[in-house]
């Protein structure tokens, strides 16, 4: 049986991880035998969305971690007791915690830094040949993660000119991919997909999801 972790942000798309996909993974994972292990690391929110209006809090603290594990019922571990070893494969769900929380994308974009435990586990991985799967926006965090490490991959997040040319730019190259479906690098085990990028109802990210989960099984050796 393959354990797998997944990696959150948060919870709620705007501030931490993207609820919609973390339990379509996690359904996907489920479903074909997986055993999971969720993550996030355990830092504060760069900012506190209200999910109604899309307005900032102000003056409002979360905590990554402690956001994270209402999504998994409280079944999370920190981050940074981790390692590659401890998996046999690692995902990353999407939403705006990925580039305000894991990285700085959101607001330095081509030039953005990566929390420091997401980097070294994310590299971890990719040493040990261990597969990678990311989702939504997830890619731009990996192309800064890849920048200068000399791993020639491929990603996408479905079409968005902006983001593609920003991946582009840190080294990566960007295919188009359609909502329902994802883009499998076999040779570096790297699978994404577009999701919430492109979605407009649940079942459309639901079904790229779940292609990424099976490509991800599917190169896992155990």
């Amino acid at each position: 049986m393959a354990k797998v972790g997944v990696c959150l942000s948060g919870c709620g798309y705007l501030d931490g991880a993207e609820i919609f996909e973390s339990v379509a993974t996690l359904y996907h994972l489920e479903r074909a035998g997986a055993e999971i292990l969720a993550m996030a690391p355990n830092i504060d929110q760069v900012e506190v969305i209200n999910h109604m209006t899309g307005e900032v809090m102000s003056g409002a603290s979360r905590n990554v971690l402690v956001e994270a594990s209402r999504i998994v019922r409280g079944q999370i571990v920190d981050l940074a007791e981790l390692a590659a070893e401890d998996m046999d494969a690692l995902i990353f769900p999407g939403g705006s915690g990925v580039v305000k929380n894991l990285s700085s994308y959101a607001v330095d974009g081509t030039d953005c830094q990566v929390h420091d435990e997401v980097h070294r586990l994310v590299r971890e991985i990719i040493a040990a040949d261990k597969p990678l799967g990311v989702i939504c926006i997830a890619p731009a965090m990996l192309a800064k993660i890849l920048e200068g490490s000399g791993v020639n991959t491929k990603l996408t997040i479905g079409n968005d000119a902006q983001t593609a040319q920003d991946i582009e730019e840190m080294g990566t190259t960007h295919m188009v991919c359609g909502v329902t479906q994802h883009l499998s690098d076999s040779a570096n085990k790297i699978v994404s997909a577009p999701a919430y990028m492109l979605a407009g109802k649940i079942g459309e990210a639901w079904d790229g999801i779940g292609g990424l989960v099976d490509e991800i099984l599917a190169m896992t050796d155990a």
